[in-house]
């Protein structure tokens, strides 16, 4: 019986020569990420452990993303206490304001994710890294202690999930599209504990920024983690993004899988997770007259430079609609640098938009775009759950960038082809 991907890294990292689904293990780290957020609970558990330092400076990052630049008072208070945790242990990779980005586009860019990693942050979409062939998981913050600690955390390896990919994507399609398909296809909970592996000669059709955005969401279908193999397009990006090594995992003809789906990318269509659960779908032709009054196009799901282009594509030219907002969050400095040399910046002001320093904000309902009571909101993130953005009575839309900025254009939701 052969391994998956996800079982071949671990088990390198847990020292063993096999592992199988539901074998606990403990495996070495190659990076523990924090936030803003979760960091602060992570220093806490820390201290209690009375552990000196940290086990490997280099092997640490943390990335205040969440209310940055503070909002308010106490969210200045988190970021202090990651500050001051970073300098006392001589962190090498802390972001502050003028270098930080959102984490899960920062890392990648920073060459600190590469393929084989074993990689755990205490923020959900840590499995955004599959993609570039590492296993990524969320952790909770106690376990972000841990592994800050002991460079080690325990894993029950996951069972696994095979999705075939096929065929190529029609112009307005992306990862988005994908991801929200295979999500509205085997619902929140249909890939529980379980590892998200995608294969498949269709997949050269995807983009770098494309697999990001799909293994970001497998925790929405409940995923351990969503990986994809390492081909030329991934070994290219890693030689422009860093200088460390990586190591390549083949899953096992006779790996073991509970279910297998197949993913024709030419049938798909513009996908749109309606209130209140990402399982939510429906096809752009499926919808009719939903008005909105907010649009938020960046996150860790798609704030990446391919994003900001196809938002700016669509809205050169145009006006944001009367009555809505649209907000356009570049996820790092050097995307939003990219978006002022390539004039994408000027599209989305001339066209009524708001742009802002890179920030998770809105998504969360944190700051940078909160919805009032009965507002409706086309957002590129990731989660709709009720009261996500704002009020418990507003809504949330997920949708590509392509869809959030035609439907800016309309003040309803919109297909991109039709603007």
């Amino acid at each position: 019986m052969g391994m998956t991907m996800t079982q071949k890294i671990l088990a390198d990292h847990a020292g063993l020569p096999f592992v199988e689904a539901g074998q606990l293990i403990e495996a070495d780290l190659d990076l523990v990420l924090g936030n803003d957020i979760t960091s602060p609970v992570a220093i806490k558990e820390m201290e209690k452990m009375k552990v000196h330092g940290v086990f490997d400076k280099d092997k640490i990052a943390l990335v205040p993303d969440h209310f940055v630049p503070n909002k308010d008072i106490k969210s200045a208070e988190h970021c202090k206490c990651v500050r001051e945790f970073a300098l006392k242990n001589d962190i090498t990779n802390y972001f502050e304001v003028g270098k930080m980005g959102i984490e899960h586009a920062l890392l990648p860019e920073q060459g600190l994710t590469v393929a084989g990693d074993v990689i755990i942050g205490a923020d959900s979409h840590t499995c955004t890294y599959g993609a570039l062939g590492a296993f990524s998981t969320g952790v909770g913050s106690t376990d972000m202690a841990a592994g800050m600690a002991t460079g080690k955390a325990w894993f029950k390896v996951p069972q696994a999930i095979k999705f075939n990919i096929t065929g190529k994507p029609s112009r307005w399609v992306s990862g988005k599209d994908v991801i929200l398909h295979i999500i509205g296809m085997i619902g929140v909970d249909g890939a529980l504990y379980k590892s998200m592996e995608f294969t498949g000669e269709g997949i050269k059709n995807l983009s770098m920024d494309d697999r990001f955005t799909i293994a970001n969401m497998a925790i929405e279908a409940g995923g351990k983690n969503g990986i994809f193999p390492v081909d030329e397009l991934t070994i290219e990006y890693l030689k422009e993004s860093t200088k460390r090594e990586y190591k390549v995992y083949e899953a096992d003809e006779d790996a073991v899988y509970d279910e297998e789906y197949t993913i024709d990318l030419s049938t798909l269509k513009p996908t749109v997770a309606f209130p209140h659960l990402p399982e939510n779908t429906k096809t752009i032709d499926e919808i009719d007259n939903i008005k909105i009054d907010q649009v938020v196009i960046g996150s860790c799901t798609n704030g990446r430079l391919n994003d900001m282009r196809v938002a700016a594509e669509i809205l050169k030219g145009s006006s944001v609609a009367k009555g809505v907002r649209c907000i356009i969050i570049p996820a790092t400095q050097q995307i939003y640098l990219q978006c002022i040399e390539e004039g994408l910046i000027n599209t989305f002001i001339e066209s009524g938009c708001v742009v802002s320093t890179p920030t998770c904000g809105p998504c969360l309902g944190g700051y940078m775009g909160v919805l009032a009571e009965g507002e409706r909101c086309v957002s590129t993130t990731n989660r709709n759950f009720v009261g996500r953005m704002g009020h418990v009575n507003s809504e949330v839309y997920l949708a590509s960038p392509a869809v959030a900025a035609a439907s800016a254009i309309t003040g309803y939701i919109t297909d991109p082809e039709s603007v």
